[in-house]
């Protein structure tokens, strides 16, 4: 997970909003009707997860500064 918490810090804000919507439209192909869900789909809404949390922990860094 440190991995890849680096790599979400490496990003721009820009950057995390457009994997966050490539995740979005990934889960949606991932949950077709008919399935359960599977591992991917979790593992797909933890990414997601992850994404948003770094970028509320990122907020509160920066108001915290200023």
């Amino acid at each position: 997970m440190a991995k890849k918490t680096k790599e979400l810090a490496s990003m721009s804000v820009e950057q995390r909003k457009t994997r966050i919507n490539e995740l979005k439209m990934e889960l949606v192909r991932a949950s077709v009707p008919g399935q359960k869900t599977s591992m991917k789909t979790k593992e797909i809404k933890k990414a997601i997860a992850r994404i948003f949390t770094f970028n509320q922990a990122e907020k509160a860094r920066r108001l915290k500064t200023n």
